[in-house]
């Protein structure tokens, strides 16, 4: 936590070297891109926390996790909740809670349903502009629309709402003790809207918007970079109710490759994924020994992709589309096709 606070002073000093004017808005960008990335160390402790992977002192871990999210404007239970659904249900194609894809002529009640639609759209829109679209769509809409309406979340849950447990939403993610966790978790969402308020007041809106919610949308990208590029591709599956288990779907996360300084700077959160789904409470610094001793112990299942992440993304952007169910292969397989869906 100290070396991301430490790096995250210097970032932040030089941001306040920088004039605020019209010809330095190229290195705004610069900055926002580079105070967003080191920023992103906070959101994967605050992460950790929710796992129960930074401290043995609960009481310590809590209040971390809640100040780092909070920080971040992520309401820190409401999160824990439905990531906690997400890690027991990886790629399950119905209960699952992130990036779940739609289903082509599928016939199951949760389904999400729309798939041959979407295959029309990627046709007329064809592959460069079908990738930029859905890029846009993930990257910059993709995290405020799942905390508002659980957007990309399974049908399981109905429309889940991270700062309002109780109807008009549904209440399937938010049961019993989490409906108070969730008003908890607002607390601290509305402190920092307040202080972002009593900032904007005091140093002007150009600056608030220059130190703080420039690098905060390059931190929402990182977010979704990591839960779209760890489960998605298109040789990997989804899993219906009787295919699924917890492990198979553990197994079915990818690792990749960042780099030396991203995984610094992001602690390892990206090439060490796959240990993660299994065991989600293990520490950051012990993951990637863990994930010597997984690949060594299962060999023919472990998933590593050595696809550069830009490659990466732009592949995924492109070419998973919808998914159809399989009795060959099993589980629910990418269609991938740019060419013109049979009515």
């Amino acid at each position: 936590m100290f070396q991301s606070i430490f790096i995250q002073i210097i970032v932040f000093a030089i941001g306040f070297t920088i004039p605020l004017t019209k010809t330095m808005i190229p290195i705004w960008v610069i900055y926002s891109l580079v105070s967003g990335t080191t920023a992103m160390g906070f959101w994967v402790l605050a992460h950790e926390c929710g796992h129960g992977a930074f401290s043995k002192n609960k009481f310590l871990q809590t209040f971390v996790g809640y100040f780092l999210h909070s920080l971040l404007l992520v309401p820190y239970f409401s999160w824990q909740r439905s990531h906690s659904v997400h890690h027991r249900f990886t790629n399950h194609i119905s209960k699952g809670e992130t990036h779940v894809p739609l289903v082509i002529d599928g016939d199951g009640i949760f389904e999400k349903k729309g798939g041959r639609k979407e295959l029309n759209l990627s046709y007329s829109l064809g592959k460069t502009k079908y990738g930029i679209w859905q890029l846009i769509l993930h990257l910059i809409l993709g995290w405020p629309a799942y905390l508002l309406s659980g957007s990309t979340g399974g049908l399981e849950y109905g429309t889940s709402n991270h700062f309002w447990p109780i109807k008009p939403f549904s209440k399937k993610l938010w049961l019993n003790r989490w409906i108070n966790k969730v008003w908890i978790s607002d607390i601290g969402i509305i402190f920092m809207v307040i202080t972002l308020f009593y900032c904007v007041v005091k140093f002007g809106f150009m600056t608030v918007l220059s130190m703080y919610f420039g690098p905060l949308l390059v931190v929402n990208c990182w977010l979704v970079i990591y839960t779209w590029l760890h489960h998605t591709d298109t040789d990997v599956p989804h899993l219906s109710d009787s295919e699924f288990t917890f492990i198979r779907g553990a197994f079915l996360t990818i690792d990749r490759p960042y780099g030396k300084l991203i995984d610094f700077l992001h602690h390892n959160i990206g090439s060490s994924h796959v240990i993660h789904h299994i065991y989600p409470n293990i520490p950051h610094y012990q993951a990637k020994k863990a994930t010597l001793a997984i690949r060594k112990a299962f060999p023919k299942i472990y998933l590593y992709s050595p696809q550069p992440i830009y490659k990466a993304l732009w592949n995924i952007s492109c070419n998973c589309i919808a998914v159809e169910p399989s009795t060959n292969e099993g589980g629910y397989i990418w269609r991938t096709s740019y060419k013109k869906p049979s009515l």
